[in-house]
């Protein structure tokens, strides 16, 4: 089964700027297309970025403008960079498959306050 590690979430200043990313292994990386997703408690799990097998991107209107997703195929990861971060941008963030339909990780954590 295809499992993701993610990493570099952390406690930032409103403004302030992270950059996530998600190990991709016992998957051939170069086929699927992925997302990054977030969650806060009560709230159901969404999609805040999207990329295909071909690097085209998509976005939830709430971080269009302020994040960026990205991959590398040659290391199994995919990236998100998160720019003028905003409180409500706190939640645990995950990646999966672009359907969200693989077994999920442990997240990593995001909070947003000064």
């Amino acid at each position: 089964q295809v499992q993701f590690v993610e990493s570099g979430g952390g406690l930032v200043q409103p403004g302030g700027s992270l950059r996530l990313s998600c190990v991709v292994s016992r998957g051939i990386f170069s086929l699927y297309s992925l997302g990054w997703y977030r969650q806060t408690p009560g709230k159901e799990r969404e999609l805040v970025a999207g990329i295909t097998t071909t690097g085209v991107t998509n976005y939830a209107d709430s971080v269009k403008g302020r994040f960026t997703i990205s991959r590398d195929n040659t290391k199994n990861t995919v990236y998100l960079q998160m720019n003028s971060l905003k409180p409500e941008d706190s939640a645990i963030y995950y990646c999966n498959s672009r359907s969200g339909t693989r077994p999920w990780g442990q997240g990593t954590q995001v909070t947003v306050s000064s």
